[in-house]
């Protein structure tokens, strides 16, 4: 017989973490890698349209950091010892920081801010960043309750400006200019 996909546990408003221990399921811990989950969905969303090659493999090695982001804020940093659970660790910051600077140097320089929009794939970036900075407030509370180990927040942090300058790059490949934030006159 297969293994079924409902289990009953949660029937209490509780959830299961590695090792046991048991939240409720509005918990800072549990609302943090479940905002994770939701920004992969965006993620995957957006790999349905139209993207660069060079972008779609970028998003999709994303979406798998993304995953073993939520694996890592759904564990205490000192699980039983039979849990091999994958921790962000400088090297994911570096590899996004290194996406940034290749696609920055082929998009036009800011001189302003813009506003969300343009092509489909651009928008669904942008209201990917917008749910990574939502995920990123999440962990930064997450972390001032408990220790999460350093590189959670910062791969955030650095994942939400990915996501902004994918958006520009997507925006650029295919021949729609970012559209200013022209503020209101007085």
């Amino acid at each position: 017989m297969a293994t079924k996909i409902y289990t009953k546990t949660g029937d209490d408003g509780t959830t299961g973490l590695f090792g046991g221990e048991r939240l409720l399921k509005y918990d800072v811990r549990i609302t943090t890698y479940g905002t994770v989950d939701e920004l992969n969905s965006v993620i995957g969303i957006t790999l349905t349209h139209q993207l660069p090659d060079s972008l779609r493999e970028d998003l999709t090695a994303l979406s798998s950091l993304l995953f073993s982001l939520g694996s890592d804020l759904a564990t205490p940093l000192n699980p039983p010892p039979v849990y091999h659970i994958p921790r962000m660790v400088e090297k994911h910051v570096l590899w996004l920081e290194s996406r940034i600077d290749e696609y920055d140097n082929v998009i036009p320089q800011l001189k302003s801010f813009i506003l969300p929009g343009g092509s489909s794939s651009a928008a669904y970036l942008h209201l990917a960043r917008t749910v990574c900075r939502r995920a990123e407030r999440y962990a930064v509370e997450l972390s001032q309750r408990e220790e999460i180990g350093e590189y959670p927040v910062k791969f955030l942090n650095r994942c939400s400006d990915f996501l902004f300058t994918a958006a520009r790059f997507a925006n650029h490949t295919a021949g729609i200019p970012d559209v200013p934030w022209q503020p209101e006159k007085e």
